[in-house]
């Protein structure tokens, strides 16, 4: 296995925590790697996976915004290209961060003393300040 194969099984089991079938993080990690947009085609060879596969992948990046589709004048195949993608993956994070912080804020009434009550403020704090964190990135990025 070379090391840019380790690349794409690595990038596929990522996304694969995230609740994204493997093979989307896969083609995604051939992508980025890429240095021309590919066709669902050669992206099946590189991979071994049937061009269903491929085309259900390339689908989920472009809804995420992590890949573009390039049509062929003349033709019904498309090339695809890795693209940033970064803002919507952030943004996508911060609202299940966002949906955390609340159970952990309702949570709250349920603490059974002061120690847990603090323990939830604390979990909650910290969660918060990923998020904007993050915010704060998301907007230097765009000035």
């Amino acid at each position: 296995m070379t090391e840019s194969d380790e690349l794409v099984t690595a990038m596929g089991d990522v996304l694969a925590s995230w609740n994204l079938p493997r093979a989307t993080g896969r083609v995604y990690g051939r992508l980025l790697l890429n240095a021309d947009p590919a066709s669902l085609d050669a992206l099946g060879e590189a991979l071994g996976l049937s061009k269903g596969a491929v085309s259900v992948a390339v689908r989920e990046l472009v809804s995420w915004g992590l890949a573009r589709t390039i049509p062929q004048p003349g033709s019904r195949r498309l090339l695809v290209e890795a693209a940033g993608g970064f803002e919507q993956l952030l943004a996508a994070s911060h609202e299940r961060t966002r949906s955390f912080i609340r159970v952990l804020r309702n949570g709250t009434q349920y603490a059974e003393d002061a120690h847990a009550e603090a323990r939830l403020a604390e979990v909650t704090e910290f969660f918060e300040s990923y998020v904007e964190a993050g915010d704060r990135m998301l907007r230097d990025r765009r000035s």
